[in-house]
């Protein structure tokens, strides 16, 4: 089954082997269902989640103290793709956007995805024949997304407008 990354091990929490963590996810809450997750390669059982905003903190099956929780730091998480939530319409998996490619409303390639940065207004990094340009997915850029062919289609005008 397909990995997807949706947090990092910021921290130990306190002394029993909790982990702090930030979600690369939409809302801490799309993690606090998930029964297993993989660190380093490594499955570990979940036995509670707490989630806060744009953290979390888990305590992990194996995981009994602040020095075992230590040897985390920095890890990302994985989680089988089947046991996240389902998106909403119009929302997509950063590993979805990763290699799309993107073209003009005109038809004109413009590169392949190679990254997105989430925020408020995600930040896509697009691979051009002359180097990397970035833009933000505001209002009017992206007029449409098919993941299925792997394709993101950009009104010109509006992605010249704020791309850098």
């Amino acid at each position: 089954m397909e990995k997807l990354i949706v947090a990092t091990v910021l921290k130990p929490q306190g002394i029993c082997g909790e982990i702090k963590v930030k979600v690369h996810c939409d809302s801490a809450e799309d993690i606090s269902g998930l029964k297993k997750i993989y660190l380093n390669g490594a499955g570990y059982g979940v036995l509670r989640v707490r989630a806060q905003g744009e953290f979390a903190y888990l305590t992990l099956k194996g995981v009994a103290d602040r020095n075992a929780a230590e040897l985390l730091r920095g890890a990302d998480i994985e989680a089988d793709r089947g046991d996240l939530p389902a998106l909403p319409d119009g929302r997509y998996y950063i590993a979805d956007l990763t290699g799309c490619r993107v073209e003009y409303n005109t038809g004109e390639n413009v590169g392949d995805v190679v990254s997105v940065t989430p925020a408020k207004t995600d930040i896509y990094t697009v691979l051009t024949p002359k180097g990397e340009i970035s833009f933000p997915a505001a209002d009017g850029v992206i007029e449409s997304v098919d993941v299925a062919n792997k394709l993101i289609t950009v009104n010109k005008k509006r992605f010249k407008e704020v791309s850098v």
